[in-house]
């Protein structure tokens, strides 16, 4: 039994039409809802995006996340239209532009893959650039057999943003990365599945049934050893083996803090 179990449905107000979440089986539903720009991020969604994470991160009834696309994509990254441009009647320096970034970066993507709760990404379509990175940064993917990948950015003329590089090179290895990142090709679902990208893929009007079900499985499991799994998990990557060994060890003896 997991703390906080319901099977209540609740709608929250992110603030914007272009951005959706519901809460079912203690799932947070998050659907970026700008199908007729393949979902693309910037400042009409992330924003807001930012904040119903934090929100749905520090809400009890939440066990997991699962995130995707309205229509037929996941995520085209970023606006292209307006990708590079100032805010009107906004200057900034280049110092200001980086600090801007690393604050924006550090709580999209680093506030998913930081959390000790599990998340899925549902990729209905095309992820490319950032929504790449956002889809990386989720535990697991579920992709739709008409999904395809392209990490973009050497088409727009940047290195990458939003976690990309890490992101990649830890999930596919370094060599699979580079290839995909300097050559920017297509990668179809099934290749997704057989080099490691995504976890499973099913035809595409079984993708929410299928994804939803994986994560209200995660949502219903033992948040606290979800947790310290996941944490065990980082630390493979990162940390010598008697080392982790010694973290689990310490980990199988982690009692949850108790309920004020």
């Amino acid at each position: 039994m997991t703390d906080g179990k319901s099977d209540k449905s609740r709608i929250l107000d992110t603030g914007t039409p272009f951005l959706l979440c519901e809460i079912r089986r203690n799932v947070a539903i998050i659907t970026l809802n700008r199908p007729e720009a393949r979902n693309a991020l910037g400042d009409m969604v992330t924003p807001n995006l930012r904040t119903i994470i934090a929100q749905c991160e520090a809400d009890p009834d939440v066990g997991a996340f699962l995130m995707t696309g309205a229509g037929k994509s996941f995520c085209a990254g970023g606006d292209i239209k307006s990708l590079g441009k100032p805010m009107p009647g906004v200057e900034r320096t280049t110092e200001e532009s980086i600090a801007d970034l690393k604050q924006k970066q550090r709580t999209l993507t680093a506030v998913l893959v930081a959390s000790r709760k599990p998340s899925v990404a549902a990729l209905p379509g095309p992820a490319a650039g950032a929504g790449l990175s956002l889809a990386l940064a989720c535990d697991l993917r579920i992709a739709a057999r008409s999904a395809f990948i392209r990490t973009a950015y050497v088409r727009v003329g940047i290195p990458g943003d939003y976690g990309i590089s890490w992101l990649l090179t830890r999930t596919v290895g370094p060599a699979r990365a580079r290839e995909l990142l300097l050559l920017s090709e297509d990668v179809t679902a099934e290749q997704c599945e057989r080099i490691g990208l995504v976890n499973r893929v099913t035809d595409d009007e079984a993708l929410f049934d299928t994804a939803f079900g994986i994560a209200s499985r995660l949502a219903a499991g033992p948040r606290h050893t979800l947790g310290l799994m996941k944490d065990n998990l980082d630390d493979a990557q990162k940390l010598d083996f008697l080392t982790s060994l010694d973290r689990e060890a310490e980990r199988m003896y982690s009692k949850p803090e108790p309920k004020a």
